[in-house]
């Protein structure tokens, strides 16, 4: 599976082998939530065609954590509601209170839960030597992902990637230069944004930004939060101010070279995961490097 959106982790110490992380994991698998339960979350299979909770590829592994959530409609919650509060008080002739409202509207979510229908969501990562990639945008989430981790090794040793210049100056210096550097080009998205929390946000899309349009705005003092951008053609994606990488896309030529390698569903993921890996590797030490190195401190 190629990522759509990676929040990446540099890791400071290696990983177990695969053996013992399977084992690991084993130790804190996914459970269906039940009875009064909001939420389930574990470690679930990270390929379909196998019941490992781990799959190798060469020198990367992949995980995947998975969260299983009661969903109670929160219109359907409050007509129930409604319609209790007017029984007491028309059998019973008096107005019901602030405390008494939230008491039955807990009595109610207690009743519903266990019927609930639920929606999950899973989260895949990949480490390699360097990195770990967690498969999602969010930092929330992705942090999720590393805590877990931690949890049931007994310790990850892994930080967010802090650089020396901040990501949103280092894109902001690129798009009023015209280029970026290395194997990297602008490509034609990015999202301004002024200083000050009521300061105006303004989103280019399909548009040159080398026009004087997009260069004004940044003379004005507009910074970029986001920035599209490709990779030696091979990859397009929008890097963010927190230095996650979204709308990920790897064009034709590496989605070729992995189908010529995937015969079956196995040996596809397993090229799939190492191409990924090797090219988004390559791809995210360049940027660290435009960005003046990791900041030292940070570690």
């Amino acid at each position: 599976m190629f990522p759509k959106q990676i929040t990446p982790f540099i890791l400071t110490e290696k990983l177990p082998s695969a053996d013992v992380l399977n084992q690991k994991l084993a130790t804190m698998p996914f459970v269906p939530v039940t009875g009064l339960d909001w939420f389930s979350e574990g470690f679930t299979p990270p390929a379909a065609f196998s019941p490992d909770l781990v799959f190798a590829a060469d020198k990367t592994v992949s995980v995947c954590l998975k969260r299983e959530t009661k969903q109670i409609p929160s219109s359907a919650l409050k007509e129930i509601l409604r319609e209790r509060v007017a029984d007491i008080e028309t059998t019973q002739n008096r107005k019901v209170g602030r405390k008494e409202k939230q008491e039955i509207k807990e009595q109610i979510i207690d009743e519903l839960l266990p019927k609930a229908l639920s929606a999950s969501i899973y989260s895949h990562a990949v480490f390699n030597s360097q990195f770990a990639f967690v498969y999602e945008s969010s930092p929330k989430k992705a942090e999720n992902v590393i805590s877990k981790m931690r949890e049931a090794l007994g310790g990850l040793a892994c930080k967010t990637i802090q650089t020396k210049m901040p990501s949103k100056a280092a894109m902001t210096n690129w798009v009023l230069r015209g280029e970026v550097g290395f194997s990297l080009q602008l490509d034609n998205y990015c999202l301004l944004k002024g200083v000050g929390e009521v300061a105006p946000t303004i989103k280019i899309q399909n548009k040159d930004l080398n026009s004087d349009e997009v260069q004004q705005h940044i003379k004005n003092g507009l910074e970029v939060k986001e920035l599209g951008l490709i990779w030696r053609e091979q990859i397009a994606f929008v890097l963010t101010e927190n230095f996650t990488l979204k709308r990920i896309q790897f064009l034709d030529m590496l989605q070729q070279e992995a189908e010529q390698h995937g015969d079956d569903a196995a040996s596809l993921q397993f090229a799939q995961q190492l191409i990924s890996s090797a090219n988004i590797t390559q791809l995210l030490n360049e940027l660290i490097l435009l960005c003046g190195d990791l900041n030292q401190d940070e570690f």
